[in-house]
């Protein structure tokens, strides 16, 4: 597995990602806050370092980070559960100093990915980051909340 920074070319494409990775992985959002997320999350690109994640010369995934906290992980939905996750967070653990992600409360599936690779709840907010009405956990290594 390789990856490569991403530049503004590939937005469109860590779009269609991220809504494809969405729709299989985050049950929980209406549509309308869905569609509402899709035309924001370009807004964030440039603030993050973004890596695109490839696998045999396909991208699998991407991940956005800023300073130690992991904004953005999203693989294709074909790609989950293969390891490749765990792969990439350890990496980013490794290479970046990765120390905190937020997770959305409701989103169990990434919360336990999350817990089985050392991060434990250090707070929570009752809405996301934009004010929508989506519980987020904030989690920190265990190694730094203890």
């Amino acid at each position: 597995m390789q990856w490569r920074k991403a530049n503004r070319e590939d937005y469109a494409a860590l779009v269609q990602l991220w809504e494809q990775s969405v729709l299989a992985t985050h049950d929980f959002l209406k549509s309308k806050d869905r569609e509402e997320m899709k035309t924001e999350i370009p807004a964030y690109f440039p603030y993050l370092d973004i890596k695109l994640w490839d696998q045999d010369e396909k991208m699998i995934g991407f991940s956005g980070v800023n300073d130690t906290s992991l904004e953005m992980l999203f693989l294709h939905p074909d790609q989950i559960g293969k390891g490749f996750g765990s792969s990439i967070l350890n990496k980013l653990i490794q290479e970046d100093d990765i120390k905190f992600v937020d997770v959305n409360k409701d989103n169990t599936s990434a919360a336990a990915f999350y817990f089985k690779h050392r991060f434990q709840v250090i707070g929570e907010s009752e809405q996301d980051g934009q004010g929508r009405h989506y519980p987020l956990l904030h989690l920190g290594l265990e190694e730094i909340t203890k």
